[in-house]
């Protein structure tokens, strides 16, 4: 599954997506760049197919809002869910000159939390989790 085409679709989670403008603006922005920087057919493609998303019902914007003032260091995605609207600050790290051939244009999307209310939320919900799986280190695996 494509994260853009989850993001963007009506059927995914653009419909949630309080500042759907500004989000699918940011997310267009940024494939644009990448296809500048790459040449690349296939994120041509995928720009072409999220373009032509239809918007959900409650917006008419088509992308096209100014951008936010902070937008080179951080967007703001305000989603709607059944705990509240929660605000997240996203940011994007490119790995455009790796060492490492397979790191090559990959690119990494981070959310934090943008209020005290999102961030609460976010700890209940991990509260609410069953305890995840981790390795003990056993003598054999730190020795030698």
């Amino acid at each position: 599954m494509n994260v853009i085409k989850l993001g963007l679709h009506p059927a995914g989670l653009a419909p949630q997506v309080v500042n759907f403008p500004e989000w699918r603006g940011h997310l267009l922005a940024r494939l644009r760049q990448q296809i500048a920087l790459s040449g690349d057919a296939v994120l041509a493609n995928l720009l072409s197919e999220v373009a032509a998303y239809p918007l959900p019902a409650h917006h008419t914007d088509h992308g096209r809002s100014p951008p936010d003032e902070h937008a080179p260091l951080a967007v703001g995605l305000r989603v709607r869910t059944a705990a509240g609207t929660l605000s997240f600050l996203s940011t994007t790290t490119v790995f455009g000159t790796p060492v490492e051939i397979t790191l090559a244009e990959l690119a990494i999307e981070s959310f934090f939390p943008a209020d005290a209310a999102t961030a609460e939320v976010l700890r209940a919900m991990l509260a609410e989790q069953p305890p995840s799986v981790t390795l003990a280190h056993s003598d054999e695996q730190t020795a030698g």
